[in-house]
């Protein structure tokens, strides 16, 4: 009796993304492909940063911002700090949490992915890869199960034949990975942002930049 209360349990979130409408955002084109490998790309400007203070503060954000708060087991590690071609490569893994969290419903997954950075001139270019996730362990990390972006979030995994609904389980995993990936990016430009330069006025919506230049 338990263990159905809590199977249902994490099952409440599955259940509410079923019943609603999907953003748009979720569906057919969220997640890119590149020759069947998802990435993930942002590229912007900082127009009166030099390109060694960009790498510097593209390095101060994934050391600080990323690998410092992630899982430090095995995986999470800066493999190329930028310094002799200006790509900085480092490997994440974190907790992705779905739904509601209480004591009794704790519905996660790690979060495995490589983020690549590149300054070059006064641009910078970000990359996401490598995507998976290890769902469904037990309370010492084991027994879980591995999924790779490709085969679990690409359109074809997630996205009925119709283009509009997610499937349940792998669509909660597309909706938080566009979600985690688009925070990641949006908190860099947000490192390039100083005091100075913060803008004035914004909305829930769309934030208004001074110092960096989307493309």
């Amino acid at each position: 009796m338990k263990r159905t209360f809590l199977a249902l349990l994490l099952l409440l979130p599955v259940l509410a993304m079923a019943k609603g409408p999907v953003s748009a955002k979720y569906l057919k084109g969220g997640v890119p492909e590149e020759n069947g490998v998802i990435v993930f790309r942002k590229s912007f400007s900082i127009p009166n940063m030099q390109e060694e203070q960009i790498r510097k503060t593209l390095y101060n954000y994934i050391s600080n911002a990323l690998v410092a708060p992630a899982i430090h087991e095995y995986r999470t590690r800066i493999m190329s700090d930028g310094k002799e071609d200006g790509i900085i490569v480092a490997k994440i893994e974190e907790y992705m949490t779905f739904g509601h969290v209480t004591f009794i419903n704790l519905d996660r997954t790690r979060f495995i992915y490589q983020i690549q950075a590149q300054a070059e001139g006064n641009r910078v270019k970000l990359a996401i890869s490598q995507i998976s996730y290890y769902y469904n362990e037990d309370g010492d990390g084991k027994n879980g199960v591995y999924y790779k972006a490709e085969e679990w979030i690409s359109d074809k995994e997630a996205i009925n034949k119709k283009g509009t609904k997610l499937y349940p389980r792998s669509g909660k995993f597309r909706i938080k990975t566009i979600d985690r990936v688009e925070e990641i990016f949006e908190k860099c430009m947000d490192a390039f942002e100083e005091e100075a330069t913060r803008p004035v006025a914004e909305t829930p919506e769309k934030k208004i930049r001074k110092a960096v230049v989307e493309d």
